[in-house]
Formats: structure tokens, sequence, C-alpha cells
């Protein structure tokens, strides 16, 4: 029997994108922590070595800053992920040439070495796990979410 309480606006759990969202998410998460452990990373610590080696190819400085806005982790967490990135020997941090309140950060050897075998690995599974869907026109409806909550 039905309970009269409408607090929710949607009459199956499935119709409820939030919620849809948050139990992808998971799964996602998930093995995507799966695939990292081998390479001892935490989905965050990939997440910045490969935003540094991204924009480093993109022939950016990278600051803390500029990696904090990319990846859209605050400023307080990029650093702290940034201090176990360098005590494990994949970043260095370094003033900056010109503003010296900001670091400049770059993957060591050993950083890049691990870096690109787990983007082959995480690349590979996004290809897999993301398959079953249009990945051109959901990439821009995500696209579209970030704009909006800047």
């Amino acid at each position: 029997m039905k309970h009269q309480d409408n607090t929710f606006s949607v009459a199956k759990a499935e119709d409820s994108s939030g919620f849809l969202l948050w139990q992808v998410t998971n799964l996602w998460q998930r093995e995507i922590r799966k695939i990292l452990e081998p390479f001892d990373l935490t989905h965050s610590q990939f997440v910045l070595m490969a935003s540094i080696h991204w924009l480093t190819l993109q022939n950016e400085l990278v600051t803390q800053i500029v990696l904090s806005s990319h990846t859209k982790i605050d400023p307080m967490t990029t650093s702290t992920v940034l201090r176990t990135l360098q005590t494990k020997g994949f970043v260095t941090r370094i003033e900056h040439p010109t503003d010296t309140r900001a670091k400049t950060v770059a993957i060591t050897e050993k950083g890049k070495e691990v870096v690109k075998k787990a983007v082959v690995a995480v690349e590979a599974f996004d290809t897999r796990f993301f398959t079953p869907i249009d990945n051109s026109d959901f990439n821009l409806q995500l696209i579209t979410l970030l704009n909006d909550y800047k």
C-alpha cells in the first residue's frame, strides 16, 4: 500500500537524476580505485598527476592555483595531495620564477612513468564503462552542468 506522504517528486527512485548520478558515480569511483591500486595512487592523486602532465604537454606553467582550477579540487586539498605526491617522489614543487607567492609543480621522471601507465589503464576502463551510452552528448551535458555551477 502506498503512503500518502508526497515528500518526493518522483514515483520511482530511478526517476531521480541525482540519485542515479550518485549511484553511477559510486560504481565508477569504486572501479577506478581498483584500477589505480597497483599504481599506489588514490583517485585525487591520479587526477592531479594526470592534470599536471596534461597541462605541461599544453606548454602551461603549472601552479597549484592553475591545477586547482583545472581539476575543480579546492586549493587546500590540492596542496595536501601534492605534498603526498612529493613525498612519494612523483612531483616536485618549486618557487615560481616571477610570483613569490606561487609554487610551480612538475612531474618527476618516476611520476611520469607511473602516470602514463595509470592514464592508459584509466582510459581503457572509461572506454569499457561508458561504451553503452552516447559519450558525445553525455560529455556536452556534463560540461553544461559544470559551466552552470562555477
